[in-house]
């Protein structure tokens, strides 16, 4: 006869009495809560290894509380693990990497021990190496005051030493030290972005209302196998320089390929007419070879893609809402540009670009075409 029967309660009073210990009831009120015995609600206690912090929500992408009972269920039940992740929405993989990370010293799975184990291992106990080292700090304060982008310091950093890995940094972290004022205080002359804070991405809409606002759009994942792979010429991808008070802008066009910068002015307003009238004229002057695709964001301003297909004899694509990194070339472009064309700059005026600080030297070619 067993010594205890603590495991013959229902699974919905065992989850139950860890929602109510995560919330910060003791385990004598969580065990009257859910109607088992104070010794029953410790031996569960003592079996998931105790809890000793207050639940609070975190992203779908980690595994939650229900995640880990149904592994635990399914591996139970001898499940194959690639079922399991199919069910919870997981990769087999993560499946995997969970079980291995957080199962028992014994070798079983109890989904409560995970749970507890997961969100103890996120308290990060360590210092920020930036924040830890002042030469590393000195170095990377020195490159952002010869206008290097964080990109070129974590490479420079990989490059110049090779063996000093706590000196491998990547370009997200080096902004986040700056943001966070660690090379000082941080104004526009810091970062090439000339941004002083974070903000969100995105132009405020959702995606179902970007896809509503071009009519037989084709998507970025129709376009041909051979755009990807960047061997041949004639794949552009495109956007707008918005100008001071929204009322000049540029186009930029640049080709995958060969990285060939062209610039098409847009004389007053940025409306679809305007804008679809610019690249028609630019477009048409490039031979049919150069003339193969555009890929093209979801904004309102090239709502007349099917006039532009038609009379300029390219076909146009568009990446998915928010996902700027589906036309990565251009955006660096468009990054590196601003340089010379400052936002609250007047795009409209014809002069020339202002001289920006001393920099390393892009390969990026650059055309600028009048309209």
């Amino acid at each position: 006869m067993p010594r205890w029967a603590w495991n013959k309660a229902a699974p919905e009073a065992k989850r139950r009495y860890f929602e109510l210990i995560r919330q910060g009831l003791s385990g004598s009120k969580a065990s009257l809560e859910v109607g088992v015995s104070l010794s029953c609600g410790s031996n569960w206690f003592i079996d998931a290894g105790s809890v000793s912090m207050i639940e609070k929500p975190i992203s779908s992408r980690y595994f939650s509380q229900d995640d880990r009972i149904e592994i635990a269920d399914g591996l139970a039940a001898r499940e194959p693990v690639k079922s399991i992740a199919s069910r919870i929405g997981k990769s087999h993989q993560s499946v995997y990497r969970e079980i291995a990370r957080n199962k028992k010293p014994d070798g079983t799975y109890q989904p409560w021990y995970a749970h507890n184990q997961a969100y103890l291992r996120r308290a990060r106990a360590k210092e920020r190496r930036v924040s830890a080292d002042d030469h590393l700090r000195d170095v990377i304060a020195s490159r952002l005051a010869e206008h290097w982008s964080p990109g070129q310091i974590s490479r420079w950093l990989r490059r110049r030493w090779p063996h000093r890995t706590t000196w491998h940094l990547c370009a997200e972290t080096i902004y986040a030290a700056a943001y966070r004022g660690l090379f000082g205080p941080i104004d526009h002359q810091m970062l090439r972005t000339g941004r002083t804070y974070r903000h969100k991405r995105g132009r405020g809409r959702n995606r179902d209302g970007a896809l509503r606002q071009l009519t037989n759009m084709r998507s970025i994942h129709d376009r041909p196998t051979i755009v990807e792979t960047r061997t041949q010429i004639g794949h552009w991808e495109g956007d707008l320089i918005i100008g001071a008070g929204q009322r000049s802008a540029i186009a930029t066009l640049v080709e995958r390929k060969t990285r060939l910068t062209i610039l098409v002015p847009i004389r007053g307003d940025h409306t679809a007419q305007r804008v679809g009238d610019a690249l028609i004229t630019v477009l048409a002057r490039l031979p049919a070879s150069l003339r193969r695709t555009l890929t093209w964001d979801q904004g309102n301003e090239l709502f007349h893609h099917e006039r532009i297909e038609t009379t300029a004899g390219i076909r146009i694509y568009f990446a998915d809402p928010h996902s700027p990194w589906q036309r990565g070339s251009n955006e660096n472009t468009n990054g590196l540009l601003r340089q010379y064309f400052p936002k609250g700059t007047d795009l409209g005026q014809g002069h020339r670009p202002t001289d920006p600080p001393r920099r390393r030297r892009t390969q990026r070619q650059a055309t600028c075409l009048p309209q």
